[in-house]
């Protein structure tokens, strides 16, 4: 699992359970202890940082727009990219 630089945003922080539902910038969902974040809260975004050390987690302000930006540029390729059965393309409909 390679995680060095890549962006977690909190979708979902289970207070109770003391667990954040994070997805990061590949569309994969995990979930951590939500104490390993600083200042986590619902939305928030994390850069990650991998040493000899350990892993450090650092708030990123500008995190969940860059990620939602990039979820919506690849669902705009995928839907831009007609496939054999679409209309008006030999396929029916």
């Amino acid at each position: 699992m390679t995680w060095a630089g890549d962006v977690l945003v909190v979708d979902v922080l289970d207070e109770d359970a003391g667990l954040a539902d994070v997805e990061d910038a590949r569309g994969r969902t995990y979930q951590l202890p939500a104490e390993w974040l600083p200042e986590v809260r619902d939305g928030a975004a994390y850069r990650v940082e991998v040493t000899g050390a350990g892993v450090t987690f650092t708030p990123d302000p500008g995190g969940a727009r860059l990620l939602r930006e990039r979820s919506k540029q690849t669902l705009l390729a995928f839907s831009d990219a007609p496939g054999p059965d679409a209309p008006g393309e030999g396929g029916e409909g």
